[in-house]
């Protein structure tokens, strides 16, 4: 690359900085909790409608975007669309952060995605190129409309490696644990809370089980020099709702199993069966697969080199689950800050969003087949 070359590049990469930051206060300007994404999806198809590459496939009120298929790897960068419900200002920027539901987790990771694709001269780059904009992630797993769209698009399952742009804090996050959600219910008989002789509290049956799960420690495994855990946790609890003066005859608690990246669904299930034994009912009503860490992936060493800091275990769920189980190896690395996913009030730093712009340029246009 001449010296004339690189000035140029390094003055889109400015350019391409101060878009960002204007393009995430516009998204975040477009209210999309989850099961309202269809105007933040027409937004980005209208936006992107004007590039020079081919037109999106839509699915529900998710889209996909072909922008490169000439040569190279093929990569997909991944972004959900939804947002949870929060109680959340207007979006606006106060000095470094940007302010708004979905600013950290994930409009800021779109807003990169979207600027790449304007700035980036695509008939340039090394690779081929595929963005991912999608719906209810936030959501159930079998509501999340990434399901779909890997089910129904062609070119999805083809792809060399998808980068799900999470908030990471531009940390390189590497496979996720998988998540059982149970619903446990113990029954027992109602009666005057004078008289509970005569019935049988379902409240306090549950309570040899609750002490189980409160001690169960953390199962540590370690993959490819990363240390993933196990985890179990009641997450809510409610009673039958007789009244304050009634023996409850139900009292049902949510279980959340988090499992490594070595352990299967179907592992995960007879666990929690195993625990609850006998004592109460157990109905399954969400279930989350894990994926494998990638760290040996060429392209993602090339990003590691390309100005990844650290690396970390995802010691949580995300769609690269989904992309494992069709074979796709998949990472989440995104620009957003981890802490402040689905807090109140949600903001992020944009001087990590332009950093996580830069590096992400840097690395699309230099993967491996690139003359520079």
């Amino acid at each position: 690359m001449s010296a004339g070359e690189r000035r140029t590049q390094d003055l889109s990469d400015v350019l391409g900085q101060e878009r960002v930051e204007e393009t995430l206060l516009w998204l975040c300007s477009i209210p999309s909790p989850i099961g309202e994404e269809e105007a933040i999806c027409d937004s980005v198809q209208a936006r992107l409608s004007k590039l020079p590459s081919g037109a999106a496939r839509r699915y529900g009120n998710s889209i996909v975007v072909p922008l490169t298929r000439a040569r190279g790897p093929k990569i997909a960068l991944v972004g959900h669309l939804d947002t949870v419900r929060t109680e959340n200002g207007p979006a606006r920027i106060e000095g470094d952060r940007c302010f708004g539901s979905g600013s950290s987790d994930m409009k800021s990771g779109l807003a990169v995605m979207i600027v790449l694709a304007e700035s980036l001269v695509l008939a340039d780059l090394p690779c081929q190129l595929t963005l991912v904009f999608y719906a209810r992630e936030e959501g159930p797993y079998k509501e999340n409309e990434l399901g779909a769209v890997l089910q129904q698009d062609p070119d999805l399952a083809g792809v060399d490696l998808a980068v799900c742009m999470e908030p990471s804090d531009n940390k390189l996050h590497l496979g996720c644990t998988g998540s059982v959600h149970a619903q446990v219910t113990f029954e027992g008989r109602t009666a005057h809370s004078a008289r509970p002789w005569e019935g049988a509290n379902a409240v306090t049956a549950a309570a040899g089980f609750l002490q189980e799960v409160g001690a169960l420690p953390p199962k540590e495994v370690e993959i490819d020099g990363l240390t993933y855990r196990t985890v179990t946790t009641v997450t809510q609890a409610k009673d039958g709702g007789r009244g304050r003066n009634v023996v409850p005859d139900k009292f049902i608690v949510n279980v959340n199993h988090r499992f490594a990246p070595t352990g299967s669904l179907e592992e995960a299930m007879a666990f929690l069966r195993g625990l609850v034994r006998e004592r109460a009912q157990v109905e399954f009503t969400d279930l989350s697969p894990a994926a494998m860490p990638s760290a040996t992936h060429p392209l993602v060493q090339h990003l590691v080199k390309c100005g990844v800091q650290t690396i970390e275990p995802k010691q949580a769920w995300t769609d690269v689950a989904r992309f494992s189980a069709l074979g796709v190896p998949a990472v989440n690395f995104g620009p957003g800050e981890n802490v402040q996913a689905h807090q109140k009030n949600e903001s992020t730093s944009i001087a990590l969003v332009r950093q996580g712009y830069s590096l992400m340029r840097r690395w699309l246009t230099t993967v491996p087949g690139s003359p520079t």
